[in-house]
């Protein structure tokens, strides 16, 4: 139990990663709090049955005010605040294609929850980090943003932009034992992947795997050990750091 005694946050927690991540930190002791434009009830339940502690509110990470509610709410609920998962993305429903046919409604849409939800969820958690002399943001890039993946430039764009984010405020809370790392995973057989792939997911999933070195298609469970990691104070001196979970496809 590594983490016994924390309070996570984490968004984008009702299915996929998400989900995964909650549950994972939860087995490992800390009290997890899930937000989501969706429903969370289903994994609070799941966690709560297997003996853990979790609680959830709806939350748009795009509105400042959602996300402040949602810190504040973890807070109340458990007392203190120690682990952020900036997990929220628009993914799945994005609409693939060549960069001068992307939507610009579409790329307002990723920018505002994958690069400003991901600034705005950090303010937010701060004050209750403070408060307790430290604590881990955990942003979610991807392999997408350092490998620059066609047909999805407004993804791209958003995740290299998490990189940025990551380095740069992990040199500014660094004196508050605050530190700021990133995982980048490749394709992960989750529900989002499978509906931005659409028909062609088993061929994409498959030409991946045969991309990496290590040639396993990716499940949410093979991001844990680095999720609990970052979580934990195993990496009290990592920081500003994207750590590469993707198989071997990319050599930072």
């Amino acid at each position: 139990m590594r983490l016994a005694g924390r309070v996570a946050l984490i968004t984008g927690a009702a299915r996929g990663l998400g989900k995964t991540y909650s549950m994972a930190l939860a087995a490992q002791g800390a009290s997890v709090f899930l937000t989501d434009r969706s429903s969370c009830e289903d994994v609070v339940s799941s966690i709560i049955q297997s003996g853990g502690s979790a609680a959830s509110c709806i939350s748009d990470v795009s509105n400042m005010s959602d996300c402040v509610t949602a810190a504040d709410s973890a807070t109340s609920e458990f007392g203190r605040l120690d682990i952020l998962v900036n997990n929220a993305a628009l993914y799945g429903s994005l609409e693939r294609g060549h960069f001068e046919t992307l939507p610009e409604s579409q790329w307002d849409d990723v920018m505002a929850v994958n690069v400003k939800g991901t600034w705005q969820c950090s303010k937010a958690a701060l004050p209750a980090m403070r408060d307790v002399g430290g604590g881990s943001i955990i942003n979610i890039a991807s392999l997408a943003a350092v490998y620059g993946m066609p047909q999805g430039l407004d993804y791209v764009a958003s995740k290299a932009a998490v990189i940025g984010m990551t380095r740069a405020m992990a040199r500014e809370l660094g004196d508050e034992k605050i530190r700021v790392n990133a995982i980048a995973p490749s394709a992960v057989m989750t529900e989002g992947t499978s509906e931005f792939f659409g028909d062609r997911f088993e061929k994409a999933t498959s030409a991946i795997a045969e991309m990496q070195v290590l040639k396993h298609r990716m499940e949410p469970e093979d991001l844990v050990g680095t999720l609990i990691y970052l979580a934990s104070d195993d990496s009290l001196m990592v920081t500003g750091q994207t750590h590469m979970v993707d198989g071997g496809s990319w050599f930072l």
